[in-house]
């Protein structure tokens, strides 16, 4: 044999007792000893892989079955098939009869493609109906044109009950679109609109709890289970969508239960600059009960007028996007989660205002998660909470109705008709675990409360993931709230031992169900919010915390002796100081730039106590209340939008300047420093970093040669086709140096403004990948990857680690310019923000800001 030809020696399975890959299968040596090529052994197995009667592609499909790398993007090794059948899971619904008769090859069918690619166009902003109309004119005119064989797939529709046709689907998955040279134009926008902010890539169903929640400006909101924050940042553009500028007078409150899944959560909120939002992270069954001060100078317990419970579930209405869920599923999810559902609801129905709506939702099929739960918690209230009808909601939403019986299956497929039929056949483990609410109610009682008023969504009625979604209102005051008592401890004491003996038995079967729907793709490894760990948590790190709320919740405000504090291991977050009316540092900002005397300056905080105070945040009232009064009993991860930022420039009067992010709330409050700019101006401003102000158009080369060195703000008013000016003009931080102009703007903001004036837009690049105090789960993933985001349970976008976001967007470069532009501010060790394991916290320690 020569010296180049390749031995090919299969290595003995007794020496392998499990192989995961097909790389693992052999050894590929060259008979000279030297190992072949990486390039060359990836061919091989490619080609190995084309004759068992695949092409080799990623995520090809082989006579019906889907392969998908388990490897974690290693070189060279293989592919796992997944086979796309449960018998179980098929024999379990087909007793439940949740599909309508004579369409179950329809639905299993459709369960076994892939899902489309979905995503909404965010509608706070004012230039939600330009985005629309470049999307439509520029991006969608020669797809909806076509005629070629493949137009069907590629031809994008509006998703028919979605508002505004602001939100869209693609008939292909999210991987095919990147492969399709004709949508590589959409492809590129959609990834640089998306990290500006102004489109959401979010799977259809994960819309529709937002939407039935019907969020006013003057909404107190909470998310119980938000994390990473898609449906979070749908309800924050709701409660701005009526706003031009300023904000509103409500908030969003976020909440997950995992530290590390906030901070995620934050970077998803913080594209929106919202003043109105806050992110925390609690056990959601047993939440805190915030208060404020009232009219009268009294605490006040906070109620809130909308709700959404997004509970943790077994997520097998999302296999047609996490594949793994077909060889793990066992009905053992849903029995093992009914207990923290149920806990979860009771808790929000405790804190929702009479009058108040709370939406309940799951990514499961399975009764027992679904209206099961609602039902007991229906029975317990007495009719203080009710379902709400809203088949009249959302017009063109293809929807079954509830159930109004089902039955109760274990892992070995026996049926138990009640709990007296478990004890009966003496299985202690069962006794434990299964409780009576599994079960329905008797047809008088499935009557009363109207189940059939609950929402199911089947993924053949329009081609999308598996959804429930179930609409509760609060007619009046809850039974055991009358008489001063608080579930949120006793029902986590009821369920505890039947958490912990369930979790210990079943942990290893049921981890790739649970999903908490707008989680990335571990969530479909990951059970710990169904064991007993978060029991135990919430428990050590509440129990005082509860004992204060029994008090309170009784009287509607304190009374007794004070209680301890909670103490938060393992929590540490910079705090909240918010500005006095004698703030020193605050005239010589008010006097640079005209500050109105009706600005809130006592609504403006910072992050340290002592020291140079870097960056100013404002908040609305109502979250400076919770923030000043409740520190104590609540985690708060990050709250505020950023609207000045420190700039010790030479020959500037004053030390801070205009930051990009909060112009918007900023703006109706400044008289000075303001300029109105032309299109061309626009183009002259972003066509590079820092454009000599020679470039720019007359008026504004001679207004800027009257205005002193800082920081000045831009707006331009775009003309619609009937020449009318749109609601919202496009507003621009920039820095006015000694002969140059250099915006504080992203550059795909910058790309952004550019697209809706017409003006050139270059190729969009891929980020280079940052560090951002995590490591990725997934090493191999590509920048793009991460740009376009990781999508959850229920087909959410999560951007996890792919940004470092530096102030205003000005990427790392310098600020100001010495000589030309003013003055160089301290370098970017002092202006990054860091979207990682700090939050909003910046890299200040060098700069006394700690």
């Amino acid at each position: 044999m020569s010296a180049t030809a390749c031995v090919v020696r299969k290595i003995s399975s007794s020496l392998i007792p499990k192989v995961r890959h097909f790389s693992s299968l052999y050894s590929i040596t060259l008979s000279s000893g030297t190992k072949e090529t990486m390039g060359r052994k990836k061919r091989r197995i490619r080609n190995q892989q084309k004759k068992e009667g695949g092409d080799g592609k990623d995520g090809a499909k082989d006579n019906g079955k889907w392969r998908y790398s388990n490897n974690s993007g290693q070189a060279g090794a293989g592919y796992a098939s997944v086979v796309m059948n449960n018998p179980a899971f098929e024999k379990y619904y087909k007793e439940q009869n949740i599909v309508p008769e004579g369409e179950w090859d329809q639905f299993m069918t459709c369960l076994k493609a892939h899902l489309p690619a979905t995503f909404r166009i965010t509608g706070f902003r004012g230039q939600a109906a330009q985005v629309l109309r470049y999307l439509k004119g520029e991006c969608f005119n020669e797809l909806l044109k076509s005629e070629a064989e493949d137009a069907k797939e590629t031809r994008p529709s509006a998703i028919p009950w979605y508002p505004d046709d602001l939100a869209w689907q693609i008939g292909l998955s999210r991987k095919n679109i990147r492969k399709m040279p004709t949508l590589e134009k959409l492809h590129l926008f959609l990834i640089s609109e998306t990290e500006s902010g102004n489109i959401s890539r979010q799977e259809s169903v994960s819309m529709i709890p937002p939407l039935l929640l019907q969020v006013k400006p003057h909404h107190k909101v909470l998310d119980m289970c938000a994390a990473p924050g898609s449906k979070t940042a749908q309800l924050i553009e709701m409660l701005h969508a009526e706003q031009t500028f300023g904000w509103p007078e409500g908030f969003v409150i976020g909440n997950d239960d995992d530290n590390k899944r906030c901070y995620i959560m934050v970077h998803q909120a913080k594209r929106l600059n919202s003043p109105c939002c806050m992110v925390v992270n609690h056990d959601a069954s047993v939440f805190p009960r915030l208060q404020v001060p009232g009219p009268n100078g009294e605490m006040t317990n906070i109620e809130y007028d909308r709700i959404l419970c997004d509970v943790p579930c077994g997520g097998d209405g999302t296999m047609r996007k996490n594949c793994a869920i077909w060889k793990k599923w066992t009905p053992l999810s849903g029995i093992n989660l009914h207990p923290l559902q149920r806990r979860i609801l009771l808790r929000g129905i405790e804190l929702l205002a009479v009058g108040g709506r709370l939406v309940y939702s799951t990514c499961s099929f399975n009764p027992v998660e679904n209206e099961a739960v609602i039902a007991s918690v229906l029975k317990q209230s007495e009719g203080a909470v009710e379902l709400v009808d809203v088949s009249n909601e959302l017009p063109g939403l293809k929807r079954q109705p509830g159930r109004t019986s089902w039955k109760v299956i274990d892992d070995k497929g026996e049926i138990f008709t009640s709990m007296e039929d478990v004890e009966e056949r003496e299985q202690p483990d069962k006794s434990r675990r299964y409780k009576p609410s599994f079960w329905p109610p008797s047809e008088e009682d499935a009557k009363n409360i109207n189940l059939t008023r609950c929402v199911r969504i089947l993924p053949h009625d329009q081609d999308t993931g598996g959804f429930f979604v179930a609409v509760l209102q609060k007619t009046r005051p809850l039974p055991w709230m009358k008489q001063g008592k608080d579930s949120s401890q006793e029902s986590a004491q009821e369920d505890t031992t039947s958490d912990q003996s369930s979790a210990v038995e079943t942990s290893e079967t049921n981890k790739p169900g649970a999903s908490t729907h707008d989680t990335s793709q571990e969530s479909t490894t990951s059970q710990e919010t169904t064991t007993s760990q978060e029991t135990t948590t919430s428990q050590e790190s509440t129990t005082t915390e509860n004992s204060e709320q029994k008090s309170s919740d009784a009287n509607g405000s304190q009374s007794g002796p004070p209680a301890k504090k909670p103490r938060f291991s393992n929590f540490k977050e910079d705090p909240f100081v918010y500005f006095k009316e004698s703030e020193e540092i605050w005239p010589p900002i008010k006097k640079f730039y005209d500050v109105e005397d009706s600005f809130p300056i006592t609504q403006l905080l910072t992050r340290c106590h002592v020291g140079k105070k870097r960056n100013l945040y404002l908040t609305n009232k109502l979250i400076k209340g919770i923030l000043e009064h409740n520190i104590d009993r609540l985690k708060v991860i990050n709250s505020g939008v950023r609207v000045l930022a420190r700039s010790d420039a030479r020959e500037v009067a004053c030390d801070f300047r205009l930051s990009q992010e909060g112009i918007n709330v900023l703006y109706p409050y400044l008289r000075m420093r303001k300029l109105t700019i032309t299109r061309e101006d626009v183009i002259t401003l972003f066509s590079e970093e820092a454009p000599f102000t020679k470039h720019f158009s007359e008026g504004i080369r001679d207004i800027l040669e009257e205005t002193p060195m800082g920081a000045v703000i831009l707006t331009y008013y775009p003309k619609t086709e009937n020449g009318a000016e749109p609601e919202s003009p496009f507003i621009v931080v920039a820095w006015r140096g000694k002969t140059s102009l250099r915006s504080y703007v992203a550059k795909n903001d910058r790309q952004h403004i550019l697209r809706m004036v017409g003006g050139p837009v270059e190729a969009y690049k891929k980020p280079a990948r940052t560090y951002t105090g995590e490591s990725s789960s997934n090493p191999s993933e590509s920048a793009e990857g991460k740009t376009e985001g990781r999508e959850g349970g229920d087909g959410d976008a999560v951007v996890e680690d792919a940004v470092v976001v530096e102030e205003d967007g000005a990427e790392g470069e310098d600020e100001g310019k010495e000589g030309e532009d003013g003055g160089k501010e301290e370098q970017e060790k002092d202006d990054v923000m860091v979207v990682g394991e700090d939050g909003n916290k910046e890299e200040e320690e060098k700069n006394g800001d700690k």
